[in-house]
């Protein structure tokens, strides 16, 4: 393949060599740099590919694309271009041939929500014959292949790598997880989504190497409805017309507390031995009864949103109805059948805002106890541990303090410093550092009614200490709980 054709779309210029020289391989990992190969010098928050240009043409690279000055070997090709973040979207792009145009691509944006929805779009289009690829913050799913995620929304070449294999795969439809990141760093450029969704907005992700202050948080989600044809939204969240500002796509709109195309009205919450969903009219451009198995006002929106997205492949709203209720997501809300007297949950609430979100929901089934088993990961900000430590103790009738990554750090000085914010409000606390010795302790007291959630790890299944991961699948841990003597007495 020309250097050419592989920058077609960008913008820029020849510092020395020909951009009609061939290229066998793209990259923008110095590591896996080889012969014939070019190489897009990429900055990220601990690197600068710029720094490795040497050490690429050494292994025979072609050409190097840059965005500062660099000295290169005489007989290298050194394209300049203003964002080589972009560059490589493009080139990805051209490298496995535009795959996006194979494919209707599906993009959803917000603080949450995104997994779920995205997996319910799955659930709706598989189930009406439409074979669809997903990638987002669990994994990436190929037809039977499943690949553990390392970002919510991977790098470019990683997405377009994928969507070419969708295709080869068969797959009609991609369904992704769009970060604030990922649009901010250009991961999803170079192509136009079909579908652009945005769920809900709060502040997050606010901070070092993420974004600086809300206002551009909250730009980088806009992006998107920049980048697609139609953008589908929740007109009930927060901020929603800043969000809007400047979009260049058509609008569908749904809510419970509107007239939009997609409504759900006459909500309730379901409850049941050992269960918590929710159920609705779903009303507009389809009109069918919903029951959701997943607790919440938020999986009323998520389904909400699913469905209308899926109205642009199906009417068959009886065909939606059935896959919403049959759809279950690992660590997102996640009912573990364990016993009638109480329910378990697993849900990947990791830092304040989720733990609140997800307590909230689960106070209005007026459980009779509401127990919480939740730690905080090492070598993260202590401020997180306070708040999620003060957010158990005020909702929360019984905090159950335990481990969950402690990484490099001593797991009882995180315990300490989630118990300083657990001390600022009266609820019950217990410690317990070993995870399934918590699980067992929340299961061998439970009442007639209570709801154990367990925070954190959600679809995890390891737990890392002092650099390495031992498997700890809390789903795992509860069965092995549930065949003890002690506990199969309770249930």
């Amino acid at each position: 393949m020309l250097l050419k054709e592989l920058l077609n779309g960008i913008g820029y210029s020849v510092v020395c060599g020909s951009d009609d020289t061939t290229i066998k391989e793209l990259c923008y990992d110095s590591r896996k740099a080889s012969e014939g190969c070019v190489f897009v010098c990429i900055k990220g928050a601990g690197f600068d590919g710029h720094a490795f240009v040497q050490d690429v043409c050494e292994k025979g690279a072609a050409a190097v694309v840059v965005c500062e000055d660099v000295e290169a070997p005489e007989g290298v090709t050194v394209v300049r271009t203003d964002d080589t973040r972009l560059a490589l979207a493009y080139m990805s792009a051209n490298y496995f041939g535009n795959p996006a145009e194979k494919l209707v691509t599906i993009g959803i944006t917000g603080t949450k929500g995104k997994t779920t929805t995205s997996y319910m779009v799955q659930a709706i289009l598989e189930e009406a014959g439409i074979k669809t690829g997903l990638i987002g913050t669990i994994e990436t799913v190929i037809g039977e292949k499943r690949t553990p995620a390392l970002n919510t929304t991977p790098e470019s070449f990683m997405i377009q790598q994928d969507m070419a294999e969708m295709v080869e795969a068969g797959c009609r439809c991609v369904v992704m997880e769009v970060s604030s990141q990922g649009l901010m760093l250009h991961r999803t450029s170079g192509f136009i989504f079909d579908y652009g969704i945005f769920t809900n907005l709060e502040p997050d992700h606010i901070g070092t190497n993420e974004h600086k202050d809300f206002e551009d948080y909250l730009h980088c989600k806009s992006l998107l409805f920049r980048q697609c044809r139609t953008g589908i939204i929740n007109m009930d969240a927060d901020y929603v017309e800043r969000v809007l500002e400047g979009h260049t796509c058509e609008i569908e709109t749904f809510g419970v507390n509107g007239d939009y195309d997609f409504t759900a009205k006459n909500v309730e919450l379901l409850t049941g031995p050992g269960y918590l969903g929710v159920s609705y009219d779903l009303e507009g451009k389809i009109s069918v009864p919903v029951e959701v198995h997943i607790p919440g006002m938020f999986s009323v929106y998520n389904s909400l949103c699913a469905a209308a997205i899926c109205s642009h492949f199906t009417k068959d709203g009886a065909l939606i109805a059935d896959a919403l209720r049959n759809t279950r997501v690992k660590g997102r809300g996640e009912i573990i059948a364990v016993s009638k007297r109480f329910t378990v949950m697993i849900d990947y609430a990791h830092n304040a805002m989720s733990l609140e979100s997800i307590l909230t929901s689960l106070k209005e089934y007026s459980p009779k106890r509401l127990v919480t088993i939740f730690g905080c990961g090492g070598n993260r900000s202590q401020s997180r541990r306070f708040d999620m430590g003060e957010v158990s103790s005020r909702l929360s009738d019984l905090t159950i303090v335990s481990s969950d990554n402690p990484r490099f750090e001593d797991p009882m000085a995180i315990i300490e410093d989630i118990l300083v914010g657990v001390k600022k409000h009266d609820g019950e606390y217990v410690v317990v550092p070993d995870r399934k010795d918590a699980i067992r302790y929340a299961l061998l007291n439970a009442q007639d009614g209570d709801v154990i959630l367990l925070a954190g790890k959600g679809h995890e299944d390891y737990q890392e200490i002092c650099g390495k991961k031992y498997p700890m699948d809390e789903r795992v841990i509860i069965r092995e709980l549930t065949e003890e003597d002690a506990v199969r007495k309770v249930l």
